[in-house]
């Protein structure tokens, strides 16, 4: 049996991808920056297996739901790409199985709610993607796996590590060098912990790839933030290794603002934050001013929920504001077993709508961390039954 299990990360971006130079090879109109988060708490899944045996064609199972693989869609993209370099292995050395020539069964699965702004395309093309590479003993470095995912999901790329890890733009027209890298490994900076405000888990109303095409399109704003970017991934990245917490939380604050900025700047206006999105915004940004530092960073991807940043020793403040002003729906395991700590004393409560939000506002609370890149995991953990089915539907 030739099989590979692979679990991959999602990631968090604090210098933000939005909008495309190139909507097939997916090329980013600026460079972005991420946060891996910890796979203990947030994950995707993937076994992939090839055989002789299996019927025509590749079918490919998400969450126990089978998905068409189109040939020239994004998942029939990526295979194509990565079952061309495993035939060229296999020219090169005639010993080899001929794995390229055989159909494919893939199942995948996330521990988290499916587009709903969490970040599960990025970790399920990695997943995918090393996976496959796996599969097909691939010599290629994770940078250059980057190179397929990113045609998956652009900020899948940026999943095939752990850490911090930038994906450059590039220039050229093919995107040979458009690709991730890491900034920092966790252990640079494993202080870093990130508490994830799940507002809504529904799907959201506008994709995020329709949504930076209408930016791409229409936003005067958008050229603006094209030419503050670069100085600002430049920045981050020496934050980052020098472990300067506040100037790594005002420019992930900034940058998060001016990306919803340049989405109320699109024509039509997409509208990724709601109401609890804001409060959550005007709460972190009290805390930080009656704290008399910077402890905390909020930054919102296409979506409504709320990652915020915040290291090990201040991460019980933020807990503290959120588990008071927006109680959840039901209460949420902490790994950590972190308390709550009380408000500062100077804390302006006028911020919050008095006596703060209804409970269930926000639904629930993940409390993670930064984490590692993609991990081959044991037989015991495929997905797949012996027939080739996801086991969830023997």
């Amino acid at each position: 049996m030739y099989e590979a299990t692979v679990s991959a990360p999602v990631n968090i971006a604090c210098i933000k991808y939005w909008g495309k130079r190139d909507t097939k090879l997916i090329l980013p109109t600026n460079s972005s920056l991420s946060v891996t988060l910890d796979q203990d708490h947030l994950r995707s899944t993937t076994t992939s297996r090839v055989d002789e045996s299996f019927e025509k064609g590749d079918r490919l199972w998400l969450n126990g739901k089978e998905e068409t693989v189109k040939e020239d869609g994004r998942l029939g993209v990526c295979i194509k790409e990565l079952r061309n370099w495993r035939k060229i292995e296999e020219d090169k050395n005639s010993s080899l199985p001929k794995l390229s020539q055989w159909p494919l069964r893939i199942a995948s699965y996330n521990n988290f709610p499916t587009a709903a702004g969490l970040a599960s395309s990025a970790s399920g093309l990695a997943a995918l993607v090393a996976s496959l590479a796996k599969l097909y003993e691939l010599p290629q470095s994770p940078s250059e796996l980057s190179l397929i995912a990113r045609q998956g999901s652009g900020s899948a790329c940026r999943s095939l590590f752990g850490g911090y890890v930038a994906w450059r733009e590039g220039s050229k027209e093919d995107g040979s060098d458009s690709l991730a890298e890491q900034v920092a490994s966790r252990e640079d900076w494993p202080e870093m912990r990130a508490l994830i405000c799940v507002v809504s888990d529904l799907k959201k109303g506008t994709s995020s790839t329709s949504g930076m095409q209408r930016t791409v399109e229409t936003s005067t704003l958008l050229k603006e933030r094209l030419n503050i970017v670069p100085g600002r991934m430049e920045e981050i990245s020496k934050t980052i290794k020098s472990k300067d917490f506040e100037n790594f939380a005002k420019i992930t604050m900034k940058d998060s603002n001016s990306f919803h900025s340049v989405c109320l700047d699109t024509s039509p206006p997409i509208f990724y934050l709601n109401d609890v999105s804001k409060s959550i915004i005007q709460v972190i940004e009290e805390l930080n001013r009656s704290s008399g530092e910077i402890i905390a960073a909020y930054t919102f991807d296409a979506g409504p929920n709320a990652v915020i940043y915040s290291l090990e020793k201040n991460i019980g403040k933020v807990l503290g504001v959120i588990n008071k002003f927006f109680p959840q729906a039901e209460e949420s395991k902490d790994p950590f077993k972190t308390k709550s700590e009380d408000l500062p004393e100077s804390f302006n409560q006028n911020v919050v709508r008095q006596g703060g939000w209804e409970k269930g506002s926000v639904k629930s609370l993940i409390h993670t961390r930064v984490g590692d890149g993609p991990r081959t995991l044991g037989k015991e953990e495929s997905l797949l039954n012996e027939q080739g089915v996801p086991k969830t539907l023997a």
